[in-house]
This record gives C-alpha cells, sequence and structure tokens, in this order.
C-alpha cells in the first residue's frame, strides 16, 4: 500500500529503460542479418582460386585440373547402382552433370567458408586448405600423375586464402549500421566482384591455352589414314532402308554414343604412343603408333554397345573402322597356355578384362586407328582404341589403349567387374522399335513400323513385331552386313483407330528368341522386350 504523502517516483528518461548495450563491435550486423556477404567473399574467392588453377593448368600442368581430379574420383567411388541411375537421367550428358555437381559442390562449401572465416576465424581458411589438401590428393591419384600436376590445386589453395583473407578483412572494416550506399560496403563489393571476374577471366583463358597447346589435336588434323590392305566388306544394297527416324545404318562419329570414365578426354601425342604386350607372355611385345601404322590395317563394320543401354535405349552405334587384328600382336607375344584374360590398360588408367579367347578367334577384334573414313576422334579414343565384336565395351572396348596384360581371371579385375558388373559380358540378343516414336498420334491405316536388331558375332535371323497382346507378325529384314552388325527391319502395320502398345522381338541366327523376362543392366546387360504405347485415330 502506497502512502499519499509518498512522493512519486520520477520516471526516468528513455534511455535509462533499457540495460546497458555493450559496445556493437564493427560488423557486427552482418553476423545476424547480413551473411550474405561473407557467403559472397567466399564464392568470389573459390572462383579466383579455381579460376587461377584453370590457368596454371593451361600453363604447366594440363592433367592437373582440380575439379576434374576431384570429379574422376567421384566416379571411381560411385556404387554401380548410382552409375546407372544417372546414366538413365542423363545419357551421354552424365560428364556435364557430374562436373556441374562438383563445381556447385565447390561454391556452396565456399559459402560456407566465407561465413565461418567472418565468424569464427581462422575457421574458413582452414576449410580452404582442407579442400586444397584433398584436391591435390584426388589429383595425384590418377594414373600416370607426376608430383607437378598437383600445382593447380596448390594455387587454387594460395590464391582461395588470400582473396578470402582480403575481402573479409576488408567486411570486417566496415562501420556497423553503415548504409548500403556506404563506401566501404560498395569498395568490398568492387573488390569481391574483381576477384570472381578475374577467376573466370583466368579460366577462360586457361582454357584457351590449353586448347591452343595441345599438339595432339594438331597431329590429329595433320594425320591421314592409311589406305587398308583388306577393305571392309561392301555395303548391300538393300542393307539400309529409307524411313525417316529410323537409326541410319552407319552412325555418324558425331552422333555414335560415349559413355567413359574420363572427365577430361586424353591427349596423346600419337609420336609419343606406344603399346605394350606383357604378362603371361613368353614375349613381351612394344608397338609404336608408327610401326602400327606400317602393319596391313584391316576394315570392318562393328556394331559396339554399352552395358548401361537399357531395353530401347540408345547407346549404342554401328561403325566402319579400320585398325590391325589383335590376335596378330598376341601371336607374337606368344600368351601362355594357363592364360586366359587380357586386362586392357587405357592412358588414364581405365581398364578391361576381355577373355583371350575371344581376341583370338576369328573374329575381327582390332586395334582401330580410323572410324568411318577418319581418323579415330579424340573423345572416341585416338590414336588408339580397341574394337572387339560381340561384347559390351566395359570388358572390350578400352579406348587410348596402351597396354594389353596377358593374365587370369582369377589373379586380376578389371574396372567395373571390381564395382558388381560380370567379368566377361557378351552381348545380349535384343531390338528396338524407332519408328513411330512413343505416344505418336497417328491416322487410321497403313502405318510404317521399323527398327533396328543385333546379337554381335551371332546375327540376326527374324525379328516379329505384336499390336497389344495379339499374335506375333514376322518383319521384312534389311539385308546383313555382317553378324557382327545391326539389321534393320520394317513391317507395316493395318492400324485400327484406339489406344494400342507396339511390341517387338528377335530372333538370332543360331535360333535363340529373345527372351521376355525383364531384367536390369546391371551386373550384365538389361533383358526384356521393347514396347512403345502409340494412339490411333
Amino acid at each position: 500500500m502506497v502512502s499519499r504523502d509518498a512522493s512519486p517516483s520520477p520516471v526516468p528518461p528513455p534511455s535509462t529503460l533499457s540495460s546497458p548495450t555493450p559496445e556493437t563491435p564493427p560488423g557486427a550486423s552482418s553476423r545476424t542479418s547480413r551473411l550474405w556477404r561473407p557467403a559472397l567473399a567466399g564464392v568470389a574467392a573459390a572462383l579466383a582460386g579455381l579460376g587461377a588453377a584453370e590457368l596454371a593448368a593451361g600453363l604447366f600442368a594440363p592433367a592437373g585440373n582440380p575439379i576434374l581430379a576431384v570429379g574422376a574420383v567421384v566416379v571411381d567411388l560411385a556404387p554401380g547402382w548410382l552409375k546407372e541411375l544417372v546414366i538413365s537421367l542423363f545419357g551421354t550428358g552424365d560428364k556435364v552433370v557430374l562436373i556441374v555437381s562438383v563445381a556447385l559442390g565447390a561454391v556452396l562449401l565456399a559459402a560456407a567458408a566465407g561465413v565461418l572465416e567472418f565468424l569464427r576465424p581462422p575457421a574458413g581458411r582452414v576449410i580452404v586448405a582442407a579442400s586444397g589438401t584433398l584436391a591435390v590428393a584426388a589429383v595425384l591419384t590418377r594414373a600416370n600423375a607426376a608430383p607437378f600436376d598437383a600445382m593447380p590445386a596448390v594455387v587454387a589453395m594460395v590464391v582461395a586464402a588470400v582473396v578470402l583473407t582480403l575481402l573479409i578483412v576488408t567486411l570486417r572494416r566496415m562501420p556497423a549500421g553503415a548504409p548500403a550506399s556506404a563506401p566501404d560496403r560498395r569498395r568490398f563489393l568492387a573488390y569481391a566482384g574483381a576477384g570472381a571476374g578475374l577467376g573466370l577471366l583466368a579460366a577462360i583463358g586457361g582454357q584457351m591455352i590449353s586448347a591452343g597447346v595441345r599438339a595432339t589435336d594438331a597431329a590429329r588434323a595433320r594425320f591421314t589414314l592409311p589406305t587398308p590392305a583388306v577393305a571392309a566388306a561392301p555395303v548391300p544394297a538393300g542393307a539400309a532402308l529409307d524411313i525417316p527416324g529410323l537409326a541410319p545404318l552407319i552412325t555418324p562419329n558425331a552422333d555414335f554414343y560415349r559413355i567413359d570414365t574420363a572427365l577430361q578426354v586424353p591427349r596423346i601425342d600419337p609420336g609419343a604412343w606406344t603399346l605394350k604386350i606383357t604378362g603371361m607372355v613368353e614375349n613381351e611385345v612394344e608397338l609404336s603408333f608408327a610401326e602400327l601404322l606400317a602393319l596391313p590395317l584391316e576394315e570392318s563394320t562393328t556394331t559396339l554397345t554399352c552395358v548401361s543401354n537399357d531395353v530401347g535405349g540408345d547407346l549404342i552405334g554401328n561403325a566402319t573402322w579400320l585398325g590391325y587384328p589383335i590376335r596378330e600382336l598376341l601371336a607374337r607375344a606368344k600368351p601362355r597356355a594357363d592364360a586366359d584374360m587380357v586386362l586392357s590398360r587405357s592412358e588414364d588408367g581405365w581398364t578391361a578384362s576381355t577373355p583371350l579367347g575371344v581376341l583370338i578367334d576369328d573374329r575381327n577384334a582390332i586395334l582401330a586407328v580410323g572410324m568411318n573414313g577418319e581418323p579415330l576422334p579424340l573423345e572416341h579414343g585416338y590414336p588408339v582404341r580397341m574394337v572387339v565384336p560381340g561384347l559390351y565395351g566395359y570388358v572390350s572396348a578400352t579406348k587410348w589403349v596402351v597396354e594389353l596384360h596377358v593374365t587370369r581371371f582369377d589373379q586380376e579385375t578389371a574396372y567395373w567387374t571390381s564395382r558388381g558388373w560380370t567379368e566377361r559380358g557378351p552381348v545380349k540378343l535384343s531390338s528396338r522399335i524407332d519408328v513411330p516414336r512413343q505416344n505418336v498420334q497417328m491416322p487410321a491405316g497403313p502405318v510404317t513400323v521399323a527398327g533396328v536388331a543385333w546379337s554381335q558375332h551371332v546375327g540376326i535371323r527374324a525379328v516379329d513385331v505384336r499390336v497389344d497382346d495379339g499374335g506375333w507378325n514376322a518383319a521384312t529384314l534389311a539385308d546383313a552386313i555382317s553378324a557382327d552388325t545391326w539389321r534393320q527391319w520394317t513391317w507395316v502395320w493395318p492400324a485400327a483407330s484406339g489406344r494400342h502398345t507396339l511390341t517387338v522381338r528377335a530372333t538370332d541366327a543360331a535360333g535363340q528368341v529373345q527372351t521376355s523376362t525383364v531384367r536390369d543392366v546391371l551386373p550384365d546387360g538389361a533383358t526384356g522386350l521393347h514396347s512403345i504405347p502409340v494412339t490411333v485415330g
């Protein structure tokens, strides 16, 4: 109870109503609501570092690009199911997706480093140093890596750390509560923009320098294929059907599928290239590019298929190759009687396990130097690759090949066989509908149905087409080039109005009918019948 005689307490001025506030350190507001600036500092520092690394790689160490090295490690460590998921989603764009994903991860990590450097120095620089160390390790784990190849990653680490430090120091010097138009804030944004911009310019310059100094590109441009000692068998007049939308009988080089683990296409000086045959042989053999070209080269048309090709997929192509029979070189080396496998090795360290018997039998397994009348494209293995009819590429089609190591399946494993795929990989009998396209709408009446079928090194005897759950109808086969190539087919369907499903199946030259059992591509290739829905009327 308050006495009436008590004097009312004076009301304190507004400045004394709240508790005393400690002095706000410079930049404190950024620590709570303005963290985008230190995040921007981290991203700018990363762009500067990666751009400097690209320039250093172009000038001094082409094999030392840290983004590509980290991406290659990701490919090596990725489980088989993840690889197949990426290929099924993005097809031959899988490498672009991986590189973009690694770059995006680097940007997010850089933003976090910038924030931590601002809030808890030197945490950001520690992240930069750790990331750089991992990049160095990634570079040095690549095949044929030399210590100097780590230089671009070291450059990236140093430049990123320096730029990050300078930007965060500039940010800390800003007065608390300064307006966005204040000179200090404009200076920070200018510095961050300059760091990122110079990094991008350096990256572009590195790419231009790399493209300009690679003697391999110039050597390929000057290279003229030798005249084959044995020309390919003439393509029969009735082998190619003139049907719009049907895959061409011979796949143009630019359209030929590419699936491999090389994020950066190896550039091999053909003058320095050699092939070695080692392992369980009586005579080790070493062959130069000039010596290979001097041999009696042979032409042959062969279809290649990727084990990742889904039923109805397009990871398959048919080309005319120029090369020298591998069996002739193995005859020089004289494999031991107990050997049963050849472990082929690429310039970038990738390996494939090919049954020895396949390489010495009558099929035309070759060391190829030409593709469709041109030198091998860089991305398809220039200067030399393997082409083996009847086997999926993961156990045979080694690009940029530099070694054939004769060994045994029970002694060594190859790149993909150690990751869950089977060790031998014969191509499965399969067929595909190219025309009409899936879910297309067409008028009732005669409809041309067409596609391709393949059973490499066996050949195709028949193709049948079914409408919905009806009976099988015999398609008309185009002439075959050989048992090692795919075969076009066509059937005229008297289409009735409605929603329908078209299904195709093939029978090979040995009488085997394509199975309807659905299996995934892992571990040795997909099976099942290709079906497409269409609408008539």
